[in-house]
């Protein structure tokens, strides 16, 4: 019988030292161990753990559980007292385990998750993960790190709910699973932000940059992709949670502001390889176009932005942005980039643009990029929107950047609708000119 087999070991391993236990032992641990819980002994082998006298064994032995009890929680349903035990068990290896073996073995099994089940695993494993690493003392930041990107790369190839049924359902409860990681992530900000506090010069910078990375990725994935709209019948719209919780953490650790600013002068890593250069760069544009879209549009953390700056100069600070947005092919990030396009402009008043703007690279990309969402955009409600926004784009100018506009987009467009919209734009400036 699988405990009769689990006491023998435990008995033998008992009268042992730390130091002497063999590979055997270990061995012959977590295959007693598994037996146990395949037969549906969970109950018992919780109590040889909980057991006072089992502690070192448990401490060196215990983490060789982790594969064998994942698979059984996923196995037993949720009423089943069975799972509670294992459950339980998971909690009890969190506390007494040896932290760094621990820390290996649940990361093995969230990489190992696959399809519906990566979300369960990290759901699961979360709390019991966030107990581990508190433990750490040494490259507790770089724990924590590693621990973040493995969870994001397994998130990453999952489908983003778009709809509002798909949103509802959360099929993967991928929505779910953000907002829990969101809540892993607390006691390490709290712990960011303490220290910050300590000293005006906080030298251990290292936590704070994992959790700035960690951001920056969930910027990309999911929020770039997912419905962040308010929808009807949806109280607590999980993506707007999530967003929420990702500008919260950028606040407290004070690197929300310095984002917004960063243009083109942010420091890159250090690649030899130019490949990994233009990739890093490409992840960082597209996190930093969603991070403006979340807080000039849908107004998240606008509350914390300082009122001083003019509406020209945050349109020039996100002409990069909605650059990077409107050269996408997806309506997801095409209509984001539209709507941070049109927010910009209608803080303005007409007639009130320089035409010396129109110097900077992006004033002359953005529209020649309007025009091919235009003209080429195979969903009918953007282009029409596009329309819209490119004459709001043409009014906000002085005269002379109107003049400049129009003939550079006379010179680029190469459609004969746009060339005669621009031409009917030129009939009309006269006219009122005239009058």
């Amino acid at each position: 019988m699988a405990v009769d087999e689990l006491q023998a070991i435990i008995q033998r391993c008992q009268i042992l030292e730390e130091a002497d236990f063999k590979g055997e032992d270990f061995n012959l641990f977590q295959v007693a161990g598994q037996k146990c819980l395949e037969d549906g002994y969970a109950a018992q082998l919780l109590e040889v753990i909980q057991n006072e006298k089992n502690k070192v064994i448990i401490k060196n032995m215990g983490w060789n559980l982790i594969s064998p009890l994942v698979r059984c929680i996923f196995l037993y349903k949720q009423e089943d007292d069975k799972r509670e035990h294992c459950l339980k068990i998971l909690d009890q290896l969190a506390q007494l385990c040896n932290p760094k073996e621990l820390f290996l073995g649940l990361l093995e099994q969230i990489e190992q998750a696959s399809g519906e089940q990566v979300c369960q695993t990290v759901m699961l494993l979360l709390q019991p993960l966030q107990t581990v690493l508190l433990k750490l003392q040494n490259k507790k930041a770089y724990s924590v790190g590693l621990s973040l990107a493995m969870i994001m790369n397994q998130l990453t190839p999952l489908p983003v709910p778009y709809t509002k049924q798909q949103i509802q359902e959360d099929k993967l409860c991928l929505c779910q699973c953000c907002n829990a990681v969101v809540d892993f992530t607390k006691p390490f900000v709290n712990e960011v932000v303490k220290n910050m506090e300590k000293s005006s010069e906080y030298n251990d910078m290292e936590l704070k940059e994992e959790l700035l990375k960690f951001c920056m990725k969930s910027l990309k994935y999911p929020l770039l992709t997912a419905q962040i709209e308010q929808l009807e019948g949806i109280e607590e719209h999980p993506f707007r949670h999530f967003a929420t919780g990702i500008i919260d953490i950028l606040w407290d650790i004070r690197e929300l502001i310095p984002l917004v600013f960063l243009h083109c002068k942010g420091k890159s890593p250090r690649w030899e390889n130019q490949e990994f250069v233009d990739i890093e760069r490409k992840n960082s544009a597209d996190s930093l176009a969603c991070l403006s879209y979340l807080m000039f549009v849908q107004h998240f953390g606008i509350d914390c932005f300082p009122m001083v700056f003019s509406p020209s100069y945050l349109l020039q600070c996100n002409m990069m942005h909605i650059e990077v947005l409107l050269k996408r092919t997806e309506e997801s990030m095409l209509s984001k980039g539209l709507d941070l396009f049109e927010s910009c402009l209608l803080r303005m008043e007409d007639n009130s643009l320089l035409h010396q703007y129109l110097e900077f690279r992006d004033f002359i990309n953005v529209p020649q990029d309007l025009v091919k969402v235009m003209t080429l955009c195979p969903i009918e409600h953007l282009r029409k929107k596009s329309l819209n926004i490119l004459q709001l784009f043409i009014d906000k100018f002085d005269a002379e950047g109107k003049y400049t506009l129009f003939r550079c987009l006379l010179k680029t467009s190469n459609h004969a609708g746009v060339e005669g919209y621009i031409i009917k734009n030129i009939k009309d400036q006269i006219h009122l000119s005239l009058t």
